[in-house]
Formats: C-alpha cells, structure tokens, sequence
C-alpha cells in the first residue's frame, strides 16, 4: 500500500542543468501547469550540472559559425551522432546563452571589449567556450533555481524515483513510485507527463567524476519500463581526475580549460608524452585521445608510484593561474597540491555516458508519456563529448522537453495508473531491508574494480566476456543484499538500490562494448584497433522485451555531414 499519492501536470525527475530548464519553459509555455521537480538531493545543491567547471559551448562571434560548431561535434563524435540532434544543439546554444544571461539571470566573463568571454577547449577550431571563471555550472544552476522558486514550482529533495509506472492500458508512462529518503515513505505520482533528466552512472568506475548521487538511475528506470536505449558503449573518460589517495575528491576533474589555456601533461619520466600520440594538438588533442594516451603511459610503467601522470600549469604564471583557475586552485590545495607552483598527480576518470536513451528533436522516445533530456539521452554526442557540449546539451534540451511536455498536457489527460505494477515496483525495493544478506558497500567495490579492469579505457574481447560474466554473478547478488533497520534514513538501503541500477548499467555497456567490433570515440578495442565505416558505422540499440535482452544495430543516418568528404548533404 502506498504511504502517500501525488497527481501533476509534469512530473521531472532531476534537478540539473536538464530539470531546471526543463520545468522553468514547461511553467512559462503553460502558467496554469502543475509541475513537480524530484532531487534524489538537494534541488539546486547536487547534479553534475553544478559541478561544471569549464563552461558552455556556443557560437556568439562574428568569425564563429553554427556550421564550424557543428562540424567540430560530429568530427569529435566519429560521426555516430544523430545529426539532427547535433545541428538543434549548435543552433539553440546561443539562444540559450542569451536566454541565461537576460532572463535567467546569469553572469558570464566578459573580455575588455565588453564581449562575453570565450575561451580554447580542446576538439574545437574556434575559442567558443563561455563561462564564470572555472565555476560555470554553479552560476547556472543557483541562477535557474532561484527562477523557480519565484515562480513556485513543488521541490520534492532527497526524493528517488524506484520506477516509471504504466498506465492500466499498457499505453504510455502515466506515473512514478517515489521514495523520500529521509522518511522511507512511498509516494505513487500521477502525471500527465514524466520527464527524465536524473543524469548519468559513471559511478560504476573505481575513478569517476560525477556527483555521488548519479548511479545510473535514469537509464535504469527507462530499461526495465521498455524504452530503446543507444550508444551505451560510449563512455567517456575525462584525461585529468584529481588522483588524492582514499578521499572522495579522488576523480573529481580538473577542468579542460587548463589544457586549453596552454597546461602540459608528463609522465614520471618527465617526457611530455602527448608528442607520441598526437603530435598536432598534443594536449588539446579530444578527450579519448588524451585519456587513452594518459592510461597507455600509466599501463606501460611510466605512471607515477600512485598510477597516475602529471598536470603542469605552472609555467603559465601563478598570478595567471590563480586568477583563471580559482577553483582549481582551491580544489587542489584541499589535498596538498598548489596548482600554481607545480605539476598535480591525475588520472583518467570516468565522466559522461554519450549513449541513453534514444529520442526525437522533442525529446520523445519510444515510450509515450515520457520525455528524456540531459545525460540520460543518446544521440548527441556520438562517440566522443567535446567539453563544453555537456552543459549546452543539459540547457538546449532540458529546454525542448519543458515545452514539449506543456504541449502534451493541453493533449493528454491523466491514465490510470497500472497499481499491481507500482506494488510490485515497491515490494523488490523493500525486499533488502531487515534480512541478512549481500553487502551493498562490497557489491559496488567489486563492480568498480571489474569495469575499471575490463570495461575501462582500452577493451577487448576476453576481458569484455570476463566482465560480464563477472557482472550477471553481481546481478544476482545485488538481488541478494541486505541492511539492517528500517527504511527511515537508511543509507545502506539507498546503496543497495543503487547498486541494482549500477550494475544493470554496467551490464549493458559491456554488452555494446562487445558488440561493437571496431576502435571509434572513446570505445577503444585493443583486439580490433581500427575504425571501421564500412561495417560500424552504425548505433548500437539495447532494449528490454519481457524477460528477453534485445541488441541490435541500425545504419547512421548521415543527414547533413558524411566522414568519406565531411561534405555538408544540405
């Protein structure tokens, strides 16, 4: 029996950048909307959008053109991006720009001409990267959520979604199965739509960099209710993860913006390595390059005594670096390193999920009744995220969900929701609570460790196969975990349905890694090191029939760009 029920108009499950823009053009497309907005944290205090660093993407020079921007990003994908998509993220970006600084309320640098500030990031052939110092996703999402609270949108924080819930007809998403945390009550919300914005899982890696609370939760959520899913090989690793021993600031990034801004990697031997791997851009070379180049140097025995490599900014200035990099700067000396004065130990860490969940311009997918935005979409990004895509993506598409959903309203009335599917949602979340059993802590250790060894970096077919065997017997287990005392505030109890979403996570992108038999992006096969269009140029789709795994692949479609001339089609 559900302890309490809830019925709105958009029910959006996320608070970052994707959720906030999400409910704030939901709520001025329609006034009249009831809109709820679900933290699995605190709303406006947790998300990765607030832990951006480096800034946002978008063409605002004269010399600067939608055209480069979006060559840049299927280039910098391997062309494995859906090209619509691509071309409405290039093209809204300086919209949203605008938007954030007029209306939203935002504060950009500005250069002594008066211009918002731009500055290099690496993949990109024009300075085009707006930003708050080193502390742009803070700006946006305090800015963002002070506009909601004036506008008096419900906050549920510290809330989970357990499961999206059918409607009686089996037609469309009509609801979700809450849990507040701190009470362990369960809240059935009705809504007419579900957007789905909670971000993304890299947080099955022993190095990651997003916030604590993203566990893979919303491609999990949308698996198991049916949607398609793509790309989920495609997981990219950040090359600079602050590496800090045993503190949980260990993989946490050190923005691009210092490689940008002229900084040196070196392995333990001194030599500035990135000459070996691309000679042209060296550390301004994408993301998978430098972070494969920084694990090969650590794998061949050139990494320092922790395992990593070194950043160095230090011939850049201290005043430079301290007046640039503020954060970073901060950040570092937490564990005992001045970025201005000398080299920081770093590592690759795992940082955003290109593949999710595949949807339309409107950000419709499969499902009827639920619209997806942010990190828990596929398509955009291809094979490889340029920095500064990540946060114009959350804001573009968070944006062209909230006025979807407002137009679905004025369509759609509320279903009734399918009851047994929403008891049977909420009895396997209480099954760990008060049994012995499985250690969640020690289930998501063993995880971390086997997809660090096998499912990292560089893959191959062996190991993949090893992983996943290694991961069913995890799956198992994970069913197996339990807590002691009850649901009220119970960490454990969170960590063990965590770790359920992790793991399936895990499991299905290993399962694309070993489906995709080719080098492209940030999938790196050591048994098949090439990229091949000829066969795989191609998405890889994951979805969940009944008790049955689909997999499958579908060709690119190459609308406006194709890799054999990188001639626009039209």
């Amino acid at each position: 029996m559900m302890d309490e029920t809830l019925t709105c108009d958009v029910l959006i499950l996320g608070s970052g950048g994707a959720g906030l823009m999400a409910a704030l053009h939901a709520y001025d497309t329609d006034p009249q909307l009831h809109i709820v907005l679900v933290a699995k944290g605190l709303v406006g205090k947790s998300g990765c959008t607030r832990l951006v660093q480096g800034g946002f993407n978008a063409v605002l020079h004269p010399a600067d053109s939608v055209e480069l921007h979006f060559r840049d990003t299927i280039r910098g994908g391997q062309f494995l991006n859906n090209q619509e998509l691509a071309w409405e993220l290039v093209t809204g970006a300086p919209r949203v720009i605008h938007e954030l600084e007029t209306k939203v309320g935002c504060f950009f640098d500005r250069g002594p001409d008066g211009r918002i500030h731009q500055k290099p990031f690496a993949g990109q052939s024009f300075d085009r990267t707006v930003h708050r110092g080193d502390l742009t996703g803070i700006e946006i999402v305090s800015r963002l959520h002070d506009q909601l609270f004036a506008r008096g949108i419900t906050f549920l924080d510290e809330t989970r979604a357990v499961a999206l819930v059918p409607a009686l007809a089996g037609d469309r998403i009509a609801g979700v199965l809450l849990v507040d945390q701190r009470s362990g009550r369960f809240t059935l919300a009705r809504a007419k739509v579900v957007v789905l914005a909670t971000g993304g899982g890299p947080r099955m890696y022993k190095y990651s960099a997003p916030a604590l609370e993203k566990t893979g939760d919303g491609y999990a959520l949308a698996y198991r209710a049916g949607a398609v899913l793509i790309d989920m090989e495609m997981m990219q690793f950040h090359p600079t993860g602050l590496l800090a021993g045993a503190s949980r600031l260990s993989g946490m990034v050190l923005e691009e913006g210092l490689r940008g801004a002229g900084g040196r990697l070196y392995n333990a031997q001194g030599e500035r390595f990135m000459a070996r791997y691309d000679p042209e851009r060296l550390e301004r070379s994408t993301r998978d390059v430098v972070a494969r180049a920084s694990y090969l140097e650590i794998m061949a025995g050139r990494g320092t005594p922790a395992g990593g490599v070194l950043l160095d900014v230090s011939h850049l200035g201290a005043e430079f670096v301290r007046r640039s990099f503020p954060g970073m700067v901060r950040r570092c000396a937490e564990v005992g390193y001045d970025l201005t004065r000398g080299p920081v130990e770093v590592t690759p860490t795992a940082h955003f999920h290109m593949g999710g969940v595949k949807i339309d311009r409107h950000c419709r997918c499969n499902l009827p009744g639920l619209l997806v935005a942010g990190e828990d979409a596929g398509g955009i990004h291809g094979a490889n995220r340029l920095g500064g895509n990540g946060v114009a993506d959350s804001t573009v598409f968070g944006a062209r969900a909230g006025e979807t959903a407002a137009a679905l309203c004025a369509e759609l009335p509320l279903a009734t929701v399918d009851l047994a599917a929403a008891r049977v949602a909420q009895e396997a979340a209480l099954r760990p609570l008060g049994r012995e059993g499985e250690n969640p802590f020690a289930l998501r250790d063993a995880l971390q460790t086997v997809m660090w060894e096998r499912v990292g970096l560089v893959r191959d077919a062996a190991g993949l196969r090893v992983a996943l065997a290694t991961l069913a017997e995890l799956a198992e287990r994970a069913e197996r975990t339990g807590v002691r005392g009850g649901p009220r505030w119970n960490l454990a109890w969170q960590q063990a349905l965590d770790v359920q979403n992790l793991v399936l996570v895990a499991r299905l992108t290993a399962a694309a890694a070993l489906y995709r038999e080719e080098s492209r992006g940030s999938h790196y096969r050591r048994d098949f090191p090439a990229r091949d269009d000829a066969r795989w140029l191609v998405n890889v789709h994951q979805q969940q029939q009944g008790t049955a795994e689909r997999i499958w692949d579908e060709p690119v479609a190459l609308t406006r760009l194709r890799p054999e001339s990188e001639v626009a089609v039209r």
